[in-house]
């Protein structure tokens, strides 16, 4: 008999999740989302509503002294039409803070996407899997289970040798972060990984991660999920995904930035907001969007095709949205003394990209993941930075 049948079942229940906004009651378990029902109901289109699906910086929290765990969970796996599948995504266990196990869940639904400008997809029902740990440090300690960033995971139960409980609040300032595909953790590896949960790490604080694979967009509704949601520190990283799909011209989109602020400002009137340009992008440094696929040379990058001659007509480059955003936050700062700005190119510039160059163009590699945590963290959560502890 196998010992998996000796173990206790729990139940997951939203007291067990950290980092999401939103439960959905399915036919399998709890799916988290990141924006909640209201916002999801206004979603224009799939590539929005899959990102804020995928867990990215959710995780499960909870105390125990199993030195085995099994998480059964229904992923929804993403593959696009004549590529390779990707590796299935990653579990990181973490033990009082610390890296401990990794695992995957083999099998679930698949996502097919058949066109990549559009994300029309066909969809494959799967079935459900565990992730399994053993072997861990005996003794009661606290669990974190960071599910995969970049596969939707509907969550269903906790397999235990020892009972658990829903992990205490930790007391740590909430810092809810929002950005492009680079905030969602594309091209990095494991899930506490991504930039914005190594940030988190090294400042000390809670994330709430609402990085949305190219759907930061300055949309109205993300403006009030993020007002409605209780956090000590905000950042918005914008910008990229504005230009990468030529969603704006220069006359909409400083309004729209505005007007962002104020839907926080509204129920966030003095917390510590910092507005965050994008990283360096030698694609769209001085050429507009919209961005489109290219396989000429084998891989998947990406090439701009907007006209650079067209920014004196309001098209938007990554350049003139730096400028427009820094002139935000300096015209905007003289009455709302918690506004700050960070120019991107301190978290990621020349430097580090002739050291870790951009793998297709758009998204830094894991080490380009590490680079711009470490210069966030040295730059957001300095003693003189705009989140340092009080």
């Amino acid at each position: 008999m196998s010992t998996e049948q000796y173990l206790i079942s729990t139940p997951v229940t939203a007291d067990f999740l950290r980092g999401h906004l939103d439960v959905e009651e399915t036919a399998h378990g709890l799916l988290p989302h990141r924006l909640p029902a209201r916002a999801r109901r206004q979603i224009p289109d799939d590539r929005l509503a899959v990102a804020e699906a995928q867990p990215s910086g959710v995780r499960l929290a909870f105390r125990t002294s199993a030195t085995t765990i099994g998480l059964d969970t229904l992923p929804t796996k993403r593959v696009y039409a004549g590529f390779p599948p990707p590796p299935d995504g990653v579990y990181d266990l973490l033990v009082n803070g610390l890296l401990t196990a990794q695992a995957t869940v083999e099998g679930g639904n698949l996502r097919t996407v058949t066109d990549m400008r559009t994300q029309a997809s066909d969809f494959t029902p799967g079935p459900a899997g565990t992730a399994r740990f053993t072997g861990l440090p005996a003794g009661e300690k606290d669990i974190e289970i960071w599910l995969p960033h970049a596969e939707i995971t509907e969550v269903i139960a906790l397999r235990t040798d020892a009972p658990v409980e829903p992990a205490p609040k930790s007391g740590r300032r909430v810092w809810l972060h929002h950005g492009s595909s680079i905030s969602h953790g594309s091209n990095a590896v494991f899930p506490s990984t991504i930039w914005p949960a190594l940030a988190a790490s090294a400042g000390d604080v809670e994330l709430i991660n609402l990085g949305f694979g190219g759907s930061a967009l300055v949309d109205p509704f993300t403006a009030r999920a993020i007002r409605d949601t209780p956090a000590d520190l905000i950042s918005l990283k914008l910008g990229i995904n504005v230009v990468n799909s030529d969603a704006m011209r220069l006359r909409a989109f400083a309004p729209a930035v505005h007007g962002f602020l104020d839907t926080i400002r509204e129920g966030h009137p003095t917390t510590p907001l910092l507005l965050v340009s994008p990283v360096l992008c030698p694609t769209h440094e001085n050429t507009p969007g919209p961005l489109m696929p290219d396989l000429s040379g084998g891989a998947l990058r990406f090439k701009a095709t907007g006209d650079p001659a067209e920014t004196a007509a309001g098209r938007l480059t990554l350049t003139v949205v730096r400028e427009v955003l820094a002139g935000i936050v300096e015209q905007r700062s003289a009455e709302d003394p918690h506004l700050h700005y960070l120019d991107g190119l301190d978290l990621y510039g020349e430097s580090d990209h002739e050291e870790f160059p951009l793998p297709d163009g758009i998204h830094p590699c894991p080490e380009g993941h590490r680079r711009i945590a470490g210069n966030f963290a040295g730059l957001a959560f300095a003693s003189d930075g705009p989140f340092a502890a009080s």
